[in-house]
């Protein structure tokens, strides 16, 4: 690391993390993996049930059915499945750069993040905001579920990198730069380039993120943006939900070439749930749910009547084009694929709920300990396991706290 300081903290860090999740199964556990999980300190980087609280007569604290309405996250299933929190992301699909759309764009992500904050406040038995590292160790110990935010593209911060000061008073540890279009602070990786990597301007979103302390996540950017960010960060990057390509040659996945200079240099690749196999729908179908998407937009408010129309029709839709989904060992490939690369001090889980994430075998977050229990059958011990499900993301956070102080002298 080229922080020492960062070092010493974040390690410090990750022993106070691993040291109770490390120690041997409870004895007379029927299910060891199990209890482990509920052990364990288990964040997710990459949230999208933010989008959840927006539904009509959906409620957090509520127990839901991923096969009837299609969410996979809420309070009940956090128990169940032993997540105790993660980063819950503002994201705001890629539009027009024109100013009047970027405008619109900063109010719903404002008001997304507000949404956020309020759940936190309706339910503070239930729930705590995090600013620090070492806040997700004494939530969980407090019994309440960790809430920390962040970013899932920049577009709505305009052309003023500065506006993430706002947002990290909201809560954002964590900032990508760009969705599945390029936009104004970097090329991404499922559209055609424009800035051959970061952009002007997003070069300084980068420093602003290591004067705050928010981590960079290079999620969804190009390759050439993820050189850019590995040779000018000042403190260790994320790829908040991402895979391999030695497992699935796609776009939005990375190179091992990539992982190891990664993990070279600090950061960690979360694995998702998303591009773990090369599947093809029917054309049916994917002309059936583009039809669906356009009918009901993900910025469209909903009544209760739309909601029950738009489930309806998903419903069907999936019972005429059923869908081809990876499976639970395709999402395990890829990630002890990037175990075996990257190093277990460089690979976490950001499994994309409520975004598009699960897999046949892991339909939401109340499956969890299917997850470790194959840690342990890959010979992973408890303390390497602690890494993967949180020692490792906060330990980059608590290096970019460390940079930002740094800067601050």
């Amino acid at each position: 690391m080229k922080n020492r300081p960062a070092l010493l903290a974040a390690t410090a860090l990750l022993l106070f993390i691993a040291g109770p999740a490390a120690s041997a199964p409870r004895s007379g556990s029927a299910d060891p993996a199990a209890a482990l999980q509920q052990r364990l300190l288990t964040l997710d980087t990459h949230l999208d049930t933010p989008a959840s609280l927006a539904l009509p007569g959906w409620s957090i604290m509520d127990a839901h059915d991923a096969r009837q309405d299609y969410t996979q996250v809420d309070l009940p299933r956090m128990k169940k499945g032993g997540l105790d929190g993660g980063f819950w992301a503002i994201y705001t699909p890629q539009g027009p750069l024109d100013a009047e759309s970027t405008r619109k764009a900063r109010d719903f992500a404002i008001m997304r993040g507000i949404a956020i904050r309020e759940m936190v406040a309706a339910h503070p038995e239930s729930f705590a905001l995090a600013a620090k590292a070492a806040d997700a160790p004494a939530i969980k110990a407090a019994g309440k579920r960790v809430v920390y935010l962040s970013i899932e593209n920049a577009w709505p911060l305009g052309d003023d990198p500065t506006l993430l000061r706002s947002f990290y008073a909201m809560g954002v540890r964590i900032s990508g730069f760009a969705h599945f279009r390029t936009n104004q602070f970097a090329d991404s990786s499922t559209d055609k380039a424009k800035w051959d990597g970061l952009s002007p301007l997003g070069v300084q979103l980068l420093a602003e993120m290591n004067r705050l302390g928010v981590v960079p996540d290079l999620s969804h950017s190009s390759d050439r943006a993820l050189d850019d960010a590995l040779r000018l960060s000042r403190s260790p990057l994320i790829l908040t939900h991402s895979g391999c390509k030695a497992v699935f040659d796609h776009p939005r996945n990375i190179d091992d070439a990539h992982l190891k200079a990664l993990a070279a240099a600090g950061g960690v690749i979360q694995i998702n749930s998303v591009y773990v196999k090369g599947l093809k729908q029917s054309p049916e179908r994917e002309a059936a749910m583009k039809a669906l998407e356009a009918k009901y937009p993900e910025d469209r408010s909903l009544t209760a009547a739309d909601r029950q129309g738009m489930l309806a029709e998903r419903h069907a839709l999936d019972a005429k084009y059923p869908e081809a989904r990876a499976s639970f060992d395709d999402l395990m490939a890829n990630l002890l694929h990037a175990l075996q690369v990257a190093g277990v001090e460089h690979v976490g889980i950001g499994l994309d709920w409520d975004g598009g994430g699960g897999v046949a075998g892991l339909d939401d977050i109340a499956d969890l300990p299917k997850i470790t229990r194959a840690l342990l059958a890959a010979g992973y011990s408890e303390a390497d396991i602690a890494k993967i499900w949180s020692g490792n993301v906060l330990r980059v956070l608590a290096a970019a706290e460390a940079e930002a102080e740094r800067e601050k002298s």
